[in-house]
């Protein structure tokens, strides 16, 4: 081996190995591109929002804690904490939501209820399930998850039903239990 080998084995193996170690560390740093942080674009304690039409309150949404990702590629807003919502028609009927967790999916306008999920109205109507869907454009609420429902008639239960904001129509499947129906 010549003085010249010898020379480029101990410049080369030594580069070799920094643009090795160079390489991985650049090599992770593009992985950590197409990585994107999951976090909120914005954030809110003790939320408490009323929404208006033409000068009359319609809703009332409160929430100990609201977490907005209005920059991921399907938009949303989460309440981690559950909602307190209060929904007025235009008699001024109240209809009240009351949920664990609920996330609002900004582009089909669908929330979805979890945890204890209560509705209920001035009438005395009660709908109690693990689960409900809110469809906001439509005003319809619907599940396939087992309920209880609450109405000053008798109780029933079952396991998937839609019903309006205002429950004059309801859509039951499997339903059990005793109305009184002399009315």
């Amino acid at each position: 081996m010549t003085v010249y080998s010898k020379f480029v084995k101990s410049l080369v193996l030594p580069l070799l190995i920094v643009i090795c170690i160079s390489c991985e560390s650049t090599f992770k740093d593009v992985q950590k591109m197409g990585f994107s942080e999951f976090s909120p674009s914005g954030e809110a304690d003790n939320f408490n929002l009323k929404y208006t039409d033409s000068g009359r309150i319609t809703s009332i949404l409160i929430s100990p804690k609201m977490l907005e990702y209005g920059t991921v590629k399907y938009p949303f807003t989460e309440f981690p904490q559950g909602i307190d919502a209060t929904f007025f028609d235009k008699n001024g009927q109240r209809t009240y939501v009351r949920s664990d967790y609920a996330v609002r999916y900004k582009r089909t306008d669908i929330i979805d209820l979890q945890g204890n999920v209560r509705i209920s109205n001035d009438a005395g109507q009660l709908m109690e399930a693990p689960q409900l869907y809110y469809d906001q454009k439509n005003e319809w609420f619907y599940t396939e998850k087992k309920f209880k429902f609450t109405d000053p008639k008798g109780v029933s239960f079952g396991e998937g039903i839609d019903f309006s904001k205002d429950f004059n129509i309801v859509n039951s499947q499997r339903m059990t239990g005793e109305i009184d129906q002399s009315e």
